[in-house]
């Protein structure tokens, strides 16, 4: 390596440590921790499941009786004129009268065809389905944020990159203006070297764009001042050893999707179960106690009152309401039918999807391995090229077509990292088992 392709490396090392020092670094594990805590949408469904959760009880079933209170306070004063059959006429001028009356009633359905259980156990699933859309919205985020994460990553490295590449056509200009000067080049060969580094300049302007908009993607997806600056880690390596049968398995029995399918056709088998239930008898005792008292001065009973219990047993049974029933199964059995459609159709999409993704993350190792390599020899191209026109035995296009060269390869061997992580991340979210680590 020449001695001004070493000063500038060396350069480069100090500024891009000086930059990393100056804004903290933020980690991956940080980063989800942040995003599952502040997240919206994570908030949300929280306070969904929640509500799933507090629903789920004998009373919401039906299962339980029902009790109410009651109590009734009031009178009259009236100017009264009372003409009997035999007797004088008698007029009562504010003739006050009262009534008091208190007392609870109990309601309590005991058979229902066995509706009642088929709720409770609706409700239960309810709550697992509740669970189940929290996973998934877990999931989904913690996939965002760990995509924005690396997607970050890229864009600091880029940025790095297109750095490098913009200092080395800086010397490059130096090179060309002090051979000017000494009479060994010509004017012709400053001003190209200028027009690239304008034009690596505007790469290179273009690309800490890309960095700013990516860091503000991540800051949203936590859920926190969008202003925000930091570095993140890019020491983040790649699982190249998943398994596609293990990886079925695991996706057979922690999908997210799938779960939500195989609980949308039980709460369609007890839907149909609730139905039928309809044909059978309702059945409710009745039990209560009572006081009641008042006043009629004008009345045949000056004075009234009672109290006790009271009790009752009820049935009732639909013997025919317009054929409803009938169609009411019907269509719970159809509902039932397309949950199991649906499920079929679900296992098929993931199953697919799982293959799919797993045949782009082979390929995507396997470009990694080759973008690996080229970034060597590209430096190395690059290194021994611009050697060369140091010396004055090649063009400057030569040592242009070298640094495109090796910011392209640069780029390949980014862009294959990437989505080589990418892919492993669909990988895990699809098995359900995504995670901090």
């Amino acid at each position: 390596m020449n001695k001004y392709l070493f000063y500038f490396l060396a350069f480069l090392g100090v500024c891009f440590t000086q930059a990393t020092v100056a804004q903290d670094t933020l980690s991956l594990e940080e980063a989800i921790s942040t995003a599952l805590k502040n997240n919206y949408q994570i908030r949300l469904i929280k306070n969904q499941v929640q509500i799933a959760k507090n629903n789920l009880n004998a009373g919401n079933a039906g299962m339980l009786p029902g009790i109410v209170g009651n109590f009734s306070d009031g009178g009259s004063r009236q100017n009264t004129v009372q003409t009997p059959a035999t007797g004088p006429e008698r007029k009562t001028d504010g003739a006050l009268s009262t009534s008091l009356s208190y007392g609870a009633a109990i309601d309590w359905t005991i058979f229902d065809g066995f509706q009642m259980f088929a709720n409770y156990e609706r409700l239960k699933e309810l709550k697992k389905q509740g669970e189940v859309n929290s996973k998934l919205t877990i999931l989904n985020t913690i996939s965002s944020v760990v995509s924005a994460y690396f997607a970050l990553v890229r864009q600091q490295q880029l940025v790095l990159a297109t750095d490098s590449a913009l200092k080395i056509s800086r010397l490059r200009v130096v090179i060309a203006d002090n051979k000017l000067k000494i009479g060994r080049g010509s004017k012709l060969d400053v001003l190209t070297a200028k027009v690239d580094y304008n034009t690596d300049t505007t790469l290179f302007l273009q690309q800490k764009n890309i960095l700013n908009t990516s860091r503000i993607t991540l800051n949203q997806l936590m859920a926190r001042d969008l202003s925000i600056q930091f570095m993140v880690s890019a020491q983040h390596g790649i699982e190249d050893n998943l398994k596609l049968a293990e990886l079925e398995l695991l996706t057979e029995r922690l999908n997210p999707n799938l779960q939500n399918a195989f609980i949308n056709k039980k709460i369609a088998e007890l839907t149909l179960k609730q139905v039928k239930g309809q044909r059978y008898p309702t059945v409710a005792v009745n039990s209560g106690y009572a006081f009641s008292r008042s006043t009629s001065p004008t009345g045949f009973n000056q004075q009234f009152r009672a109290n006790g219990l009271t009790y009752g047993l009820t049935a009732s049974l639909n013997i025919f309401n317009g054929f409803l029933q009938r169609q009411n199964e019907r269509n719970a059995k159809v509902q039932l039918n397309s949950s199991e459609l649906s499920l079929a159709q679900t296992k098929l999409d993931v199953s697919a999807l799982l293959n799919i993704t797993y045949q782009n993350y082979l390929t995507n190792l396997d470009l990694l391995k080759v973008e690996t390599g080229n970034v060597e020899l590209a430096k190395q191209n690059l290194d021994i090229t611009f050697e060369k026109y140091r010396l004055g035995s090649i063009s400057p296009l030569e040592l242009r077509e070298a640094q495109r060269n090796s910011i392209n390869a640069i780029i390949r061997h980014l862009d294959a990292r990437y989505q080589a992580k990418l892919t492993e991340i669909s990988l895990k979210e699809i098995s359900g088992t995504l995670n901090v680590q």
